[in-house]
C-alpha cells in the first residue's frame, strides 16, 4: 500500500538489530566509527578528505592496494576523487537575492556534500539567489542523520535532528532547501523521529528541484545543446514523491533535449552505505541501470543525490560511458551563467 512508510519501518528494524548486537562484523564496526566519529564532525571530515586527496594525488592509495585485504580493495573502487580545497568551501552565511527579492530560504549544506560536491552546493546557492531568494546557511546546522538512521543508529540521528531544529528554527526562513535527496527524505522524517518537536522542521523541507518548480523559475537565457537522461534518486521519487519537478526544470533550459531511458526509477545500488558494505550486489544493481543509459547515449546523466552521483560516476568510468554525471541544478546554473 502507498501509505505504508517502508523506509521508516526498516530504520526501526535496523535500530532493533543494532541494539541486539546482531550483524556486528568488522564492516559494521568501521561504519559505526565513521558515522559517529568522522562524518558529523566538520573539522575531522575536512582533515580526512584532505589527507585522502593528498594520497590520491601522489597515488599512494593505489600503491597500498596490494597490502590491503580483498574487502578493503573492493571498497577503494567506491571512493570518489576528492576535489581541491578551493571547491570544498562552505557557502557564505548569507547570499543575497539577485534582483527583486521573493523570499528567504535556509540551505542544508550536508556533511559529505561540501567535501565531495562543494561545486554543487555553490551552484545551488547561485541558482536560488538568481531566482530572488536570500539564502541563509546557519552555522550551527548539523548533519541530517540519514546515514545514521539507515545504519540503525536512530539515537544519534535524533541528536543531530535536535541541532537542526534549533539552527533552522532560529533562522527565520520560509523553507529549508536541500540538494541531496537522502538528506531531504531524512529531514522530512524528523517529525517521526521526534514526535511533537520535529514536525515544524519536517514541514519546511523541500528538495531544490521541488522548491524551484513550485515557486517558478526565472527563464534561463543561456543554451545547453545536449542530450540529458534524468535518473530518479530513490529517496526523491519514492521517499518524497518528487518525480516531475526535476524534469520540468531541465526542460526549461534552451537547447537541452531530455531523453528518456528504460530504467529511471529503479535503485542505482548506492542506497546509503550499501555500496560500501555490500559492494558486489551493489555493482550488480548498478550494471542493470548502466545498460539502459548506454543505450540512450546521453551527453549528461543528471541525478539529485550524492550517493547516486558517486555510484553513477564510478560506473560510467568503469564502462567507458562518455556521459558526464551531474546534478540537475548544475545544468540550470550553467544555463544562467552562459546567458549573453
Amino acid at each position: 500500500p502507498s501509505g505504508v512508510r517502508y523506509g521508516n519501518m526498516l530504520e526501526l528494524v535496523r535500530e532493533q538489530v543494532r541494539n541486539e548486537g546482531l550483524g556486528e562484523g568488522w564492516p559494521k564496526r568501521i561504519e559505526r566509527w565513521a558515522l559517529r566519529g568522522l562524518v558529523p564532525h566538520r573539522r575531522r571530515l575536512r582533515w580526512a578528505m584532505t589527507l585522502l586527496r593528498i594520497a590520491q594525488r601522489l597515488r599512494l592509495d593505489r600503491a597500498a592496494l596490494p597490502l590491503l585485504p580483498m574487502a578493503l580493495r573492493e571498497l577503494h573502487g567506491a571512493l570518489p576523487e576528492i576535489p581541491p580545497a578551493s571547491e570544498r568551501r562552505r557557502p557564505p552565511r548569507l547570499t543575497p537575492a539577485v534582483g527583486e527579492k521573493r523570499g528567504t530560504v535556509g540551505f542544508l549544506v550536508g556533511c559529505v556534500m561540501p567535501e565531495i560536491f562543494g561545486s554543487i552546493n555553490a551552484a545551488t546557492v547561485r541558482v536560488l539567489a538568481h531566482n530572488g531568494f536570500d539564502v541563509v546557511v546557519p552555522e550551527a546546522q548539523a548533519c541530517c542523520g540519514a546515514l545514521h538512521a539507515h545504519a540503525g543508529d536512530l539515537e544519534y540521528a535524533r541528536g543531530l535532528a535536535l541541532r537542526n531544529i534549533e539552527a533552522f528554527g532560529s533562522a527565520a526562513v520560509d523553507a529549508v532547501v536541500t540538494n541531496s535527496a537522502g538528506c531531504g527524505a531524512a529531514m522530512r522524517e524528523v517529525g517521526e523521529w521526534l514526535p511533537g518537536r520535529g514536525d515544524e522542521l519536517a514541514a519546511m523541507v523541500r528538495d531544490v528541484s521541488e522548491f524551484l518548480d513550485a515557486e517558478g523559475i526565472r527563464e534561463p537565457t543561456g543554451r545547453i545543446e545536449a542530450r540529458v537522461c534524468y535518473d530518479d534518486p530513490c529517496h526523491l521519487i519514492h521517499g518524497q514523491r518528487v518525480e516531475a519537478s526535476p524534469r520540468r526544470l531541465l526542460g526549461a533550459i534552451p537547447g537541452l533535449e531530455l531523453v528518456a531511458h528504460a530504467d529511471p526509477g529503479s535503485c542505482c545500488g548506492a542506497a546509503g552505505t550499501y555500496n560500501l558494505t555490500h559492494r558486489e550486489m551493489s555493482l550488480a544493481v548498478l550494471d542493470r541501470k548502466l545498460e539502459t543509459l548506454v543505450a540512450a547515449a546521453p551527453d549528461f546523466v543528471a541525478t539529485g543525490n550524492p550517493g547516486c552521483l558517486m555510484q553513477l560516476r564510478g560506473g560510467a568510468e568503469r564502462l567507458g560511458l562518455a556521459a558526464e554525471v551531474v546534478h540537475p541544478v548544475e545544468l540550470l546554473d550553467r544555463a544562467y551563467r552562459n546567458a549573453g
